[in-house]
């Protein structure tokens, strides 16, 4: 596979051909997030309950499996057959490194690594190594595998020269192959201050840049991949990454084109946002990757269409931009993946009583709603309206604020409990079993999404 360097606005191969990267995220397997495997809460907590009900043997089966199976041959040959050239690939801190011996990096973390590198590279597709849970957790929300609302990397330069070490290590080890399109050093990096992150920055360009001039650096913005003010002159072979979901692909009761929240989204209103978000790439001269965007189903066949309608715009819209993109996600239990672990696998239908009641308590912040609990949220808004009136907390204001501490965090811990003794009694072989649940030949297409990635990339 050709290297690929940013040449302008641009990224190129060494032919000099303009390189459109064309991908999803492999959300939910380095690193696992709640609404992808259907756990509550965040995925240490996860991890810990199931060693504690499974036993340390049924654990490492059950993980070992699951990391095996959720990605594999057949699912790089099935995006590489929708004319896909890519996957951007997240990963927890946690495979590399324990916290209680920091700086120790664990070889297996880098053998997991290797193998989707492989599996990626001999179905043509390039892989972008992305950190999306670093130590002391980058950002507010669950996806960086945080407990708690802050964000405490920003906080503690230890945190920091742990990141540093570990790209150190891994430029070290990919330096010499170009399947590896790039590096995404910190997935939606949230800095209150917006002091440290710039200095970061500039501080972890150097380290890998000492040891690997040659590949691209993928670059999020602050407050979720939104803000790119901390940047001034851009630094050489570099991508900076916008996130660009759209909110009527995501809010619940939404219509596209339609009204959304009171606002009023077609396409021009969508074209815009992504005009926006991408401000500092097109004034600055540098190729755009859109790291994230894309839609949610519910299940509601039109609103679904309606979504897929919404795919179809932003895939045009970036297709007239000239802009790379990467699809969140492609496996899931079914809110949001191509490809999803059947509704009647043994897994789904274990923790089927969870997911109920997470759906219920609104516990889920992607793809959850609050119309259950609204009772309970209405007094603490109108309170903080009354009491707090000028109260506006990083990064998205007091009401989502209100609802990652109460749904996000308050309801989903107790739930991990429900979650765990959904494996009461699952043998070393069962637990490898039900991981077994999220291989490709075990699992349902959604068809029409892929039908538009098809259609998409084949120019229709």
């Amino acid at each position: 596979m050709e290297w690929i360097s940013v040449s302008g606005d641009r990224l190129a191969g060494e032919s000099g051909r303009t390189v459109v990267l064309a991908g999803v995220g492999l959300g939910g397997w380095m690193n696992m997030e709640n609404f992808i495997t259907g756990y509550p809460a965040t995925e240490s907590l996860q991890r810990a309950a199931l060693r504690r009900v499974l036993g340390q043997d049924g654990y490492e089966r059950f993980f070992r499996r699951f990391l095996t199976d959720f990605f594999d041959a057949d699912d790089a040959r099935h995006l590489a057959s929708l004319g896909l050239n890519s996957v951007r690939v997240p990963f927890n801190y946690r495979h590399f490194e324990d916290d209680d011996r920091p700086f120790v990096l664990k070889e297996e973390g880098f053998a997991w690594l290797d193998r989707v590198i492989g599996l990626c590279a001999d179905a043509g597709l390039y892989t972008i190594l992305d950190l999306h849970a670093v130590p002391g957790r980058q950002n507010q929300h669950w996806h960086s595998d945080n407990p708690t609302h802050w964000a405490e990397f920003w906080n503690q330069r230890h945190y920091q020269d742990r990141v540093v070490h570990l790209w150190e290590a891994i430029a070290d080890r990919y330096r010499d192959r170009p399947e590896v399109a790039g590096y995404n050093p910190v997935n939606e990096p949230a800095d209150s201050s917006g002091a440290v992150i710039g200095p970061f920055y500039e501080r972890l360009e150097q380290a890998i840049r000492a040891v690997d001039d040659r590949h691209v650096l993928f670059l999020d913005g602050n407050r979720y991949s939104t803000d790119f003010s901390i940047f001034g002159d851009p630094f050489p072979n570099t991508v900076y990454t916008a996130h660009d979901y759209a909110l009527p692909g995501i809010a619940a009761g939404s219509s596209y084109p339609g009204v959304t929240r009171g606002e009023h989204f077609d396409r021009s209103v969508v074209e815009q946002t992504f005009l926006r978000r991408t401000e500092f790439m097109r004034r600055t001269g540098t190729p755009v990757w859109i790291g994230e965007f894309g839609p949610v189903y519910d299940g509601d066949p039109e609103r679904d269409r309606s979504r897929l309608r919404l795919l179809r715009d932003q895939l045009e819209i970036y297709r007239e931009h000239g802009a790379s993109w990467s699809l969140w996600t492609y496996k899931d239990i079914g809110l949001q993946g191509l490809v999803y672990a059947r509704p009647d696998s043994a897994y789904v239908r274990r923790i089927a009583p969870v997911l109920e009641k997470k759906k219920r308590l609104g516990a889920d912040s992607w793809g959850g709603s609050d119309e259950h609990v609204r009772h309970l949220l209405e007094p603490i808004e109108e309170l903080f309206d009354k009491e707090f009136p000028h109260f506006d907390p990083f990064p998205w204001g007091r009401k989502p604020w209100i609802q990652t501490l109460v749904r996000n965090i308050m309801f989903a811990e107790p739930l991990v409990g429900d979650f765990a003794r959904c494996f009461e009694g699952v043998t070393p072989d069962e637990a490898e079993e039900l991981a077994g649940c999220f291989a490709f030949a075990a699992c349902e297409r959604r068809g029409p999404l892929n039908d538009v990635l098809r259609e998409h990339m084949s120019g229709d």
